[in-house]
C-alpha cells in the first residue's frame, strides 16, 4: 500500500514537472508598433523557420483580438473570409502580417502563433486631417485634427510641428479628449509652401512618429501692401506675380484687378482673368478710363498693366484679388506720382525770381515728407515740407538744376529734376534794350505829346485873336456907314 502511494506521488511528480517543462518551453513576446491611417505596417512574427524548413504537421496563425485572420497548416495557407482586413492585406516572408490602407478601427492586438512560439503585437494607429484638403490661400489659418486608436488606453501625445523650412511653429492645441486633438496654425503665406512634419511624442507607450503632409498656399509673390513712386509721364508697369505654377496648383481659379483714386472711393474694374487648370493665363480688358495697356509674353502667371506715359490722375489704389471656391486673397499697389512745374515757366532773367512747386498724390505715409534741393548748392537751398503735406513751394531766384525728393524714412524713394535756365547775355541785353528803348519811346512820346499841346494851345489862341480882330473890324465899318447916311 504505502508502495503503490508512492508510486502514485511519483507519477504526480513527473506530470507537474512535464508540465513545468512544456510551459516554461512556451515563448511569449510583446510588441507595441503604431501605423498611420492610409498608410501600412508589416506585422513581425519571430523565431519562425522559413517555409522549406517547417515540417507538414507545422501550424502558423494570426489572430486579431483572439478572431482567426489567417492560418498555415500541411504547407497550405488560407485566410479567413471575410474579415476587416480582407483585400487589404497579405502574409509576406518569414509570415509576417502586412496590412494596407490602413484605418483607425485597425487597432488592436495582433498575435502571431507558431509552435511554443507566440507574439502579441499592439497596433496604435493615428489619423492626421487638414483642413480643405492642404490647399489654402494667403492669410488663410489652417486646422489640424489628430485622432488616435489603440485597444490599450491612450496615452497623453506632445505636439510638435514644423513648416515648410523646418523652422518650429508654435500652434494652439486643443484636447477634446485624449482622442483628439486640434491643432490651430497661423495665418499662411506664400513661402510656407511645402512638406510641414507634425512630431508626436509619448513616453508610455514609446511614440516617437514623424506625420508629413503637403501644404499648397496660393497667392501673390507680391507684399499686401506695396508702394510705387513714378514721375508724370514716366513709364509704369504694375505686376502682381502669381505663385500657382511655382506651388504646381492643379485646379483653376479667376480673379480681377480694380483701381480707385483712394480709399473710399468708387472702385473701378479694370481687368478680369482666369487661370485653367493647365496653368493658362486669359485676361479681359473691362475699362478704357485709364490709358493702360496688357503686355503679352510673360513666362509665368502674373497679372500686369502698363502706363506708357504716366499722368498725375493714374495715382491710386490698385488691387488684384484671386478668387477659388468662394475665397479670395488679394495684393494692393499704392501708386503715387510726382510733378514739378515753374512760374512763371522759361528762362530765368537776371535779376527775376521763380516760384517751382513739387506735388505728390497723397496721402504720405507718416514719416514721409518733401523736399526742394539745390544741386550742389548750400544748406540755404533746401527746403523741406511740413508732415502730411504734398505740395512744397520755393521761390528762388538761383539758376540751375534743382531737385525734388520724396524721402520715406530717410530713404529717396523718387526725385523729379528740374532745371532753372539762366537767359544768355544776348538776350538779358535785348531784354535791357528793349526796356531802354520802351523808355525813350514813353519819353519821345510824352515830349511830342507836349509839343503838339502848346501848338495846338497857340494856333487856339491865335484864332481867337483873329476872330476877336475881324468882329471889331466889322464893328467899325457898321459905324463909318451910318456917320454917312446922316450926312
Amino acid at each position: 500500500m504505502e508502495s503503490s502511494g508512492t508510486a502514485l506521488s511519483c507519477t504526480r511528480a513527473a506530470f507537474l514537472l512535464l508540465l513545468l517543462g512544456l510551459t516554461s518551453s512556451m515563448v511569449h513576446k510583446n510588441e507595441f508598433q503604431t501605423g498611420l491611417v492610409g498608410g501600412e505596417v508589416t506585422l513581425n512574427c519571430p523565431d519562425t523557420l522559413p517555409e522549406s524548413q517547417l515540417s507538414r504537421d507545422s501550424v502558423v496563425r494570426w489572430t486579431y483580438s483572439d478572431t482567426l485572420l489567417w492560418r498555415m497548416e500541411n504547407n497550405h495557407g488560407y485566410w479567413k473570409k471575410p474579415s476587416f482586413i480582407t483585400g487589404r492585406s497579405d502574409i509576406k516572408t518569414q509570415y509576417k502580417l502586412n496590412v494596407r490602407d490602413l484605418k483607425l478601427s485597425d487597432a488592436g492586438i495582433y498575435t502571431c502563433e507558431y509552435g511554443t512560439h507566440k507574439v502579441h503585437t499592439s497596433l496604435h494607429i493615428v489619423n492626421l486631417t487638414i483642413s480643405l484638403d492642404g490647399h489654402f490661400l494667403q492669410n488663410e489659418a489652417p486646422e489640424l485634427i489628430l485622432t488616435q486608436n489603440s485597444s490599450s488606453p491612450l496615452p497623453d501625445l506632445s505636439i510638435t510641428l514644423f513648416d515648410s523650412n523646418n523652422n518650429r511653429v508654435i500652434p494652439e492645441i486643443q484636447k477634446k479628449n485624449l482622442q483628439e486633438y486640434i491643432v490651430d496654425v497661423k495665418k499662411l503665406e506664400t513661402m510656407d509652401s511645402g512638406t510641414w512634419v507634425c512630431q508626436i511624442h509619448s513616453n508610455s507607450p514609446l511614440i516617437n512618429q514623424d506625420i508629413s503632409f503637403g501644404v499648397k498656399v496660393l497667392g501673390f509673390q507680391n507684399p499686401d501692401l506695396e508702394r510705387k513712386y513714378a514721375t508724370v509721364d514716366s513709364t509704369v508697369i504694375l505686376s502682381w506675380h502669381l505663385n500657382s505654377q511655382k506651388i504646381k496648383w492643379k485646379k483653376g481659379f479667376t480673379g480681377q484687378l480694380n483701381w480707385k483714386k483712394q480709399e473710399g472711393a468708387e472702385s473701378h474694374e479694370l481687368l478680369d482673368f482666369n487661370i485653367t487648370a493647365e496653368g493658362q493665363l486669359h485676361e479681359t480688358k473691362k475699362s478704357n478710363n485709364l490709358l493702360f495697356e496688357i503686355p503679352e509674353s510673360k513666362a509665368e502667371p502674373t497679372i500686369e498693366v502698363k502706363f506708357p506715359k504716366v499722368h498725375f490722375n493714374h495715382s491710386g489704389q490698385y488691387q488684384c484679388q484671386l478668387e477659388y471656391k468662394g475665397r479670395c486673397a488679394q495684393s494692393k499697389i499704392e501708386l503715387v506720382v510726382m510733378k514739378v512745374s515753374a512760374n512763371p515757366a522759361g528762362p530765368l532773367s537776371r535779376g527775376a525770381s521763380v516760384i517751382l512747386t513739387c506735388q505728390v498724390s497723397g496721402p504720405l505715409a507718416p514719416d514721409a515728407y518733401l523736399s526742394w534741393e539745390h544741386v550742389n548748392g548750400t544748406k540755404m537751398d533746401i527746403k523741406n515740407s511740413k508732415q502730411h503735406e504734398v505740395k512744397l513751394e520755393v521761390n528762388t531766384s538761383t539758376a540751375g538744376l534743382w531737385s525734388c525728393h520724396l524721402i520715406e524714412d530717410s530713404d529717396k524713394k523718387i526725385s523729379f529734376h528740374y532745371n532753372v535756365e539762366e537767359a544768355s547775355v544776348w538776350i538779358n541785353n535785348v531784354i535791357i534794350g528793349a526796356s531802354i528803348g520802351g523808355s525813350l519811346l514813353a519819353f519821345a512820346l510824352g515830349c511830342l505829346c507836349i509839343i503838339s499841346g502848346v501848338s495846338w494851345q497857340r494856333r487856339r489862341q491865335r484864332a481867337k485873336r483873329m476872330a476877336q480882330a475881324r468882329q471889331h473890324l466889322l464893328e467899325n465899318k457898321t459905324c463909318q456907314c451910318q456917320h454917312r447916311l446922316r450926312k
